[in-house]
C-alpha cells in the first residue's frame, strides 16, 4: 500500500472512525435501565462501572434501601436498591440484576454510590430539547429525582436527577 492511499483512510477533522463503533458526537448520552418493568436513565458521564450483583456488607441501622457496602479498588461504595427507595417493585436478585456504580463530582465534593437496578438496557444520544419536563402529579419516583422525560421508540424513559439520588434522607431506627 502506498502513502497516497494510506492517506484515504485519515479520517477528516471532527469525524471520528473505529471499525465497526459509530461515535455520534451530538447531543448527550443516558444509559438506561430497567426498574420494575419501567425504563429510566442517568447520564452515561456518572457511569464509573457496571458491576454483577454481589451481596455487600451489612450497614447497621441503615435505610432498608441501604443494602450495604462494597469495597472497589479500595473506595467504600454504599449500595442502594432503587426499587425499595422508591417503593417500586419487589426486591429479587436475579442473573441480570446489575450494580450501576455513579460518580457525582460538584464543587465542593465528588460522591460515589452503587445503585441496584433490575437490568441495564441501552444507552441513548438525547437532544436537551427532546426532553420534556415531568408532570407534578405524584408517583413513585418523587419530583426531585427526576429531570425529565423522553420518548424513545415505544417507551417513556425517566431521566433521573444523579445528585438528588445520592442524598440519604434521615430515617427512623424503628422503620
Amino acid at each position: 500500500m502506498n502513502i497516497q492511499e494510506m492517506a484515504q483512510d485519515i479520517p477528516a477533522e471532527g469525524e471520528h472512525v473505529v471499525e465497526g463503533v459509530d461515535f455520534i458526537t451530538s447531543g448527550d448520552q443516558y444509559l438506561t435501565f430497567m426498574l420494575a418493568q419501567e425504563l429510566y436513565a442517568v447520564d452515561i458521564l456518572c457511569v464509573e462501572e457496571i458491576r454483577s450483583w454481589e451481596q455487600p456488607t451489612k450497614i447497621p441501622n441503615s435505610p432498608s434501601y441501604i443494602k450495604g457496602v462494597i469495597n472497589m479498588r479500595g473506595i467504600i461504595v454504599p449500595i442502594v436498591d432503587l426499587r425499595l427507595k422508591f417503593s417500586i417493585g419487589e426486591a429479587t436478585y436475579l442473573e441480570t440484576t446489575v450494580v450501576i456504580v455513579l460518580t457525582y463530582e460538584s464543587e465542593e465534593s465528588s460522591r460515589t454510590i452503587g445503585f441496584v437496578v433490575d437490568a441495564v438496557s441501552d444507552v441513548l444520544n438525547i437532544e436537551s430539547t427532546d426532553i420534556k419536563p415531568a408532570p407534578a402529579f405524584g408517583g413513585c419516583v418523587g419530583q426531585q429525582y427526576i429531570d425529565g422525560l423522553i420518548n424513545s421508540e415505544k417507551n417513556v424513559v425517566t431521566i433521573l436527577n444523579v445528585n438528588h439520588l445520592q442524598k440519604v434522607e434521615p430515617h427512623s431506627l424503628h422503620s
